[in-house]
């Protein structure tokens, strides 16, 4: 990807959405070589884009970005009231079996581990509490893998791969997470932002997007 380039898949004058190729930063990072980044190439196009949520540089798929602070300020305050619906594709190793319901949950307390930032790991105790629906789409005998949905319902730093590596079954091509044979079924992170549906900041309409893993 050129590194001005951009896909838009929405965009009017209160806010941005984006499709975030894997391996790209969404915000700036520490360093000249990490200045390139999704925030970066929509203020090129719109210097009043503002960022109002994150995707991991190794996650690809759809992203919103607020245009002015009184936007940035009502699609803050959807995320916080959890009004924002985010769904994801992911592809774990082994065989997940399907939960009894439709959905299952994973409902374990999540707190940075500080003597290996920027991992995350489970803490009973001194968790915050982290919850992440999901489903069961189809299984891969072959590469004994499992293509999966999953919906967080909070937002922690990384909650999706270290709740699926919590329930035994990492995120396939996951360099932090992941064992020796969970990277190497991939070259990338298999995790997608597949859908985001949210109140528009001015008109409270709801809208969704969609974009399709390409794994």
């Amino acid at each position: 990807m050129h590194p001005a380039e951009l896909t838009i898949l929405y965009a009017d004058e209160a806010m941005l959405v984006l499709d975030k190729p894997a391996g790209l930063l969404s915000v700036p990072g520490r360093g000249e070589d990490k200045q390139d980044c999704l925030s970066a190439r929509a203020q090129r196009l719109h210097p009043d884009a503002l960022i109002v949520h994150r995707l991991d540089m190794a996650t690809s798929g759809v992203m919103v970005l607020a245009r002015g602070a009184a936007a940035q300020r009502a699609l803050n305050a959807a995320f916080a009231s959890r009004t924002v619906t985010k769904r994801y594709i992911a592809v774990v190793a082994g065989h997940l079996a399907p939960p009894a319901e439709s959905w299952g949950v994973i409902d374990l307390p999540i707190i940075v581990d500080w003597p290996n930032r920027p991992r995350r790991i489970i803490d009973h105790q001194l968790g915050k509490p982290s919850v992440t629906r999901w489903r069961v789409l189809s299984h891969d005998t072959d590469l004994d893998t499992t293509r999966v949905e999953l919906e967080p319902v909070t937002g922690r730093s990384h909650q999706l791969r270290v709740h699926l590596l919590a329930v035994g079954h990492g995120i396939a091509g996951d360099a932090l997470y992941g064992s020796p044979r969970v990277q190497a079924l991939a070259d990338r992170l298999l995790l997608h932002a597949c859908s985001l549906e949210l109140p528009h900041p001015v008109t409270a309409e709801v809208m969704r997007f969609a974009s399709s893993a390409n794994f």
